[in-house]
């Protein structure tokens, strides 16, 4: 699939995959990609090679990641009931968040060289893609002020849940981890922990909102083309690269 902009952006659809998995292969191409960036400095510009920009989108087996500044008592199981789901420490920012099957994970690594140099505006601007994908489906998302991700009603205390988490982390302006938006997921799993370290609101899904299954590919493809034109970049096929 292409879809036109003034950059480009090589995606893959890594399907079901670990986390563990999934994070390695992250871990590869960020440091990569850093590490082209500190080469080139040493270069001639004649032979400097470019960062390549990429984004995988996935769906996770049932696992809890705690981020760096994660607060470990808005984990509420113990090793001995994790019912199976894996639980990792990592090294993006935020606290505590579950992914699991019939949720859309994206991971952009992406040279804010190539955009801007503005961590709030990246942020933003991805929050901005899942509000507009939520919007195909009559999903009214917003921002909730002083917290990341997509919510909705978020100015209504009783109502307002969180349809998207998003945690990043960014070294030499280049990204890595990202969000993850709530589409088939059982929400169930979320009572095994305080999401995002917020205690007074909900969590809720696509499905949950429409009282209907939503086809994943359908909504890989909004997010797909609204990423396209919120970050005006050319989405091309990367299975092969």
């Amino acid at each position: 699939m292409e879809l036109t902009g003034t950059r480009t952006v090589s995606f893959r659809d890594l399907g079901h995959m670990a986390y563990g998995e999934a994070w390695d292969l992250q871990e590869r191409v960020f440091g990569d990609t850093v590490q082209r960036k500190i080469s080139n400095r040493t270069l001639e510009p004649s032979a400097r090679q470019d960062t390549v920009d990429q984004l995988f989108l996935v769906e996770h087996p049932p696992v809890i990641t705690l981020g760096k500044n994660a607060d470990s008592r808005n984990l509420l199981i113990t090793a001995g009931e994790k019912q199976g789901v894996e639980v990792f420490h990592i090294n993006r920012g935020g606290d505590v968040t579950f992914h699991g099957p019939g949720q859309l994970v994206g991971y952009p690594i992406l040279d804010l060289d190539h955009y801007y140099t503005d961590i709030g505006r990246y942020l933003r601007d991805l929050e901005e893609v899942i509000i507009r994908t939520i919007g195909e489906y009559g999903l009214q998302g917003d921002r909730l002020p002083g917290a990341t991700g997509v919510w909705l009603e978020p100015d209504n205390p009783f109502r307002a849940r969180k349809i998207c988490a998003m945690g990043i982390r960014c070294s030499r302006w280049v990204t890595m981890h990202g969000f993850a938006l709530n589409v088939n997921t059982d929400l169930r799993f979320f009572e095994l922990i305080v999401p995002c370290g917020i205690t007074d609101k909900g969590v809720t899904s696509i499905e949950k909102e429409l009282r209907q299954t939503i086809p994943m590919e359908e909504v890989k493809g909004h997010f797909l083309r609204h990423f396209s034109d919120v970050f005006q970049c050319k989405i091309s096929d990367g299975r092969t690269g």
